[in-house]
Order: structure tokens, then C-alpha cells, then sequence
């Protein structure tokens, strides 16, 4: 192999249209999911404090913002509901009439090209803030798949083009897949949270979707931090049960995680650019201590390169507006 001074790997960077050619990782519109937080009431845009941008719409609104969306090449949103009212059992998520279900007839008559997929959980609807039923302070696996199954259900007869179980139960996604097998429903995909771990950076989050837990925390069902080889078996489950594609989130401190995964496995692989990590950005941007455009788009990037098919994130209006800028 040659060396310097025969060898002058500079000699690729020093033009920009040079390094765009032999650039290995590109990022993309096509690449991003965005997620929207729907509430009821009557022209509401509410601004979400920890999550400068980004709003809870209601129904009125919706459709503006998805055709926003779609407009930008963006092809797919990623809907989470706020109901009304709250019960032991999270009967709104799985309400024919409930907020999402709602919300997804609204997005498929204003952006019919637009890809609809639906979170499947009951941390938004439950008034203990759990993601299932609890029993003596203890979330029951098996009694909540059935709830999560009639979830998926719903929000599908209501037009949703893929579901996102998002709860971290044993089972769900197979609970899903059966479910809407028996419904014929056969073409519909699921996007399992696979490896969906027990993260502090999803504070924000709990603060758009008002879904913290009253009680306890989520240690007990979602992933250890600390655990890579645990993931890699949460994945493999999920894809035996069924799953067309895989979910590691958070997605920045777990990278690690991704690689792994793309290593291992060759189905489509989604990570989560969550809350926490959106605002940490939007925090330092605010004050001037990044460069909010170029820290964004090398943080998703690395997402990318990490081996990411698919990144759900609240940067991305921002992000399929700079890459129309060039």
C-alpha cells in the first residue's frame, strides 16, 4: 500500500462536490418518520415547553400539519394520542371513536400519500401511567396483550398503514400479528420496539404525550442500559414473531446497540431519536453553544452510519428543509 507522500488522502476532501461524491453515508427525507402528538379540542397548536417546535394538535389542525409534512418528502408520521379521559384499563386506546383513531382517518383524507403509522401502548391512556394492566403494583404480560392486540386492531380498521408496538410485553408482537391475521388484515406491517430501553432521556416525551407513571417506574418491562446481548435476543423475538421491521431506542447513547443489530440482522432497522436527545439540541442551539444545523444533521448521520434504515425524529421538518437547501 502506498504512504505519504505518495499517498495524499486529502487530495478527496478538497473539493465539495469531490466529497460529495465519494461521501459513504447520506441522509435523506425518505429516511425519517415524524411524530405527532394529537389532542382534542378545537384549534389548538399547543407548543410543547421541552420540545421547542414541536406542538399537540387537534383534529382541526391535523391535517395542515400533515400536508406540511408530506409537502417537505417526508413519508411517513408516527401518531400518539392524548385522550379525553383516563382509566385503569386504557379503554381510549382501543375506543373505535379514541383520539389516534381519529386522528387517522384526518391524516389519510388531508395527505393520502402519507405513510400513517400508529404507537400501540396504554401509558397514554391509563391514569396510573403504565404501559398495561397493573396488578398489585405490577404489570400483568399476558392480560395487557390482549389489550394491545385489540389497540393495533382498531387503529388499523380506522386506516392505519402500519402499527408500533411500542409497550415492551413478551408477546406483543406475535399478540398483534394474530390478531390482525384473524381480521384478514395480513398486509399490514408492524414496526416492533424491540429494544426499547429504560431511558432518562425520554422526560420530554412524558411531558408532550402525559403519559409519566404515577407510581414506580418501567424497569420491570423496558431494557437494562447496561444490556447489548439482551437487545440482540428482544430483537430476534420480535422478528420471530413476526415483525417486518426492528426498533433499538433511544437512539444516540445506544449506537453501539444499532451497530450490532446491523451486524446481526437483515431486516429493516428503525432507531428512536427521542425526546431527551431533541431538546438537549434545541437546548444548547438556544443558548449558542452549537450550531443547531450542523450538530443535527452529524448526529443523524451517525444514526445512519451506525447501520439505521429509519430514523424517527422530531428534527425532521428541520432536517428535509436543509437538505432541500443543500
Amino acid at each position: 500500500m502506498a504512504s505519504y507522500p505518495d499517498l495524499r488522502l486529502r487530495r478527496l476532501r478538497d473539493l465539495e462536490p469531490l466529497r460529495r461524491m465519494v461521501r459513504e453515508t447520506r441522509l435523506s427525507a425518505a429516511n425519517f418518520i415524524y411524530p405527532l402528538f394529537v389532542t382534542h379540542g378545537q384549534d389548538v397548536q399547543e407548543p410543547i415547553p421541552p420540545m421547542p417546535g414541536c406542538c399537540q394538535w387537534s383534529l382541526d389542525r391535523l391535517g395542515q400539519e400533515a400536508q406540511e409534512v408530506a409537502a417537505l418528502g417526508i413519508p411517513a408520521v408516527l401518531l400518539f394520542g392524548l385522550p379525553a379521559e383516563k382509566d385503569p384499563l386504557g379503554t381510549g386506546a382501543y375506543d373505535p371513536e379514541g383520539i389516534v383513531q381519529e386522528a387517522v382517518r384526518v391524516v389519510k383524507q388531508a395527505a393520502p400519500g402519507l405513510l400513517v403509522i400508529t404507537d400501540v401502548c396504554l401509558c397514554e391512556y391509563t391514569d396510573h401511567g403504565h404501559c398495561g394492566i397493573v396488578k398489585k403494583d405490577r404489570v400483568d404480560n399476558d392480560q395487557t396483550l390482549e389489550l394491545l392486540a385489540r389497540t393495533a386492531l382498531s387503529q388499523v380498521n380506522s386506516g392505519a398503514d402500519m402499527v408500533a408496538p411500542s409497550a415492551m410485553m413478551d408477546g406483543q408482537v406475535r399478540a398483534i400479528r394474530q390478531a390482525l391475521n384473524a381480521a384478514g388484515q395480513h398486509n399490514v406491517p408492524v414496526m416492533g420496539y424491540a429494544a426499547k430501553y429504560a431511558s432518562a432521556f425520554y422526560g420530554p416525551f412524558r411531558v408532550a404525550a402525559d403519559s409519566a407513571p404515577q407510581f414506580g417506574d418501567r424497569r420491570g418491562y423496558q431494557m437494562d442500559p447496561a444490556n447489548v446481548r439482551m437487545a440482540m435476543r428482544e430483537i430476534e423475538s420480535d422478528i420471530a414473531e413476526g415483525a417486518d421491521i426492528v426498533m433499538v431506542k433511544p437512539a444516540l447513547a445506544y449506537l453501539d446497540v444499532v451497530r450490532e443489530a446491523r451486524q446481526k440482522f437483515d431486516h429493516p432497522l428503525a432507531v428512536y431519536n427521542v425526546s431527551g436527545e431533541y431538546s438537549l439540541v434545541k437546548a444548547a442551539a438556544s443558548n449558542g453553544w452549537v450550531d443547531e444545523k450542523l450538530i443535527t444533521l452529524e448526529l443523524l448521520t451517525a444514526m445512519r452510519r451506525a447501520g439505521a434504515d429509519i430514523i424517527i425524529s422530531y428534527h425532521a421538518k428541520d432536517v428535509a428543509r436543509w437538505l432541500r437547501e443543500g
